[in-house]
């Protein structure tokens, strides 16, 4: 009997250091994917473009297969990686995050950049009506798992950058809730914005009262408001999460303090001036800032980019620019 008593004994001892470690893991997953919140909405207000001019029964499995690449590429490639480079060469996760949240950086500042100043792109895409649809819909969704790659890569390793544990295995389960978690969220909410206009077309023609159609109607009416919001959101969370982060890295670097210091010092002193919601304006003055720091970068490396790295890029794969 006394053994029975102390083996329960150690079960209820493990199961309440597994309890701890739920408890540590649901706590630190909702502490990081907070943290990566910016690069999240970019990431769902980005996708939806890549199922535009399909047919509607095409939507939800292209969205599937982006879901399941950006599954891979969180969980096969970038977890092993960053908790590799994490455990071996801790010091490049900083200049590693700097360099993602400066190519958020270009990324914003160009589509600003194309609003502004609208120019024809220099590859032209091929006609929906006449472009072999399988062979149209294969690159539109390897284009979008490369584009979820550098979203993904910075999402683990803001993530990464916050988990606080010493225990490697903790730190893996948590990145990698993390990592499926924000997956599923993503695209589970870009499957419902794709196919609300369908839910609303369904509801003003089969709907049993004249609200529920007029409901309908208005749904199939605001969706596109609704994609061109996602579409001013994503531009906006490139800029101020990329702007963050490099600023974040220059102070954590030392390599130029100043700006992440004055953005904060001017977050503080605006959140006391006014004196409520102070968190809430603090973070929308340092949002503000950060995200002007990020349109000016971005604006620089459009050239170095464009001039430089893309040619250079195009010199070692072989593949030259489309001439007009």
């Amino acid at each position: 009997m006394s053994g029975l008593l102390a083996l329960l004994d150690d079960v209820a001892a493990i199961a309440k250091v597994a309890a701890a470690s739920v408890d540590d893991i649901a706590a630190a997953a909702a502490k990081a994917g907070t943290k990566a919140a910016g690069v999240v909405i970019d990431d769902a207000a980005v996708t939806p473009k890549y199922v535009h001019g399909f047919s509607a029964d095409r939507e939800l499995p292209i969205i599937w297969r982006i879901a399941l690449g950006s599954m891979k590429n969180k969980l096969i490639i970038l977890l092993p990686a960053l908790l590799a480079l994490d455990h071996f060469l801790p010091a490049a996760i900083t200049p590693l995050l700097m360099l993602g949240g400066a190519y958020l950086c270009f990324e914003g500042a160009e589509k600003v950049v194309h609003a502004l100043a609208p120019h024809a792109d220099d590859k032209v895409e091929a006609d929906f009506d006449t472009a072999d649809p399988a062979h149209l819909e294969e690159e539109k969704v390897a284009g979008a798992i490369k584009t979820d790659f550098i979203l993904s890569a910075e999402i683990m390793t803001i993530a990464l950058s916050t988990i606080e544990s010493p225990s490697f295995w903790l730190q893996a389960v948590t990145l990698a809730v993390v990592g499926a978690l924000i997956t599923v969220a993503v695209y589970g909410a870009v499957a419902l914005i794709v196919k609300m206009d369908d839910v609303g077309l369904h509801m003003a023609a089969t709907g049993r009262s004249g609200a529920g159609r007029a409901l309908g109607r208005g749904l199939v009416r605001g969706m596109p408001k609704l994609m061109s919001a996602l579409s001013l959101i994503g531009t906006a969370a490139m800029l101020w999460v990329g702007g963050n982060i490099v600023t974040h890295g220059l102070e954590v670097t030392h390599l130029w303090t100043w700006p992440y210091e004055t953005i904060h010092h001017l977050a503080d002193a605006t959140a006391a001036a006014i004196g409520t919601a102070q968190g809430f304006v603090a973070w929308a003055v340092t949002a503000f800032f950060d995200g002007i720091f990020g349109l000016i970068l971005g604006v620089a490396l459009i050239p170095v980019a464009t001039r430089i790295i893309g040619p250079a890029i195009a010199a070692v794969t072989g593949k030259k620019k489309a001439a007009h």
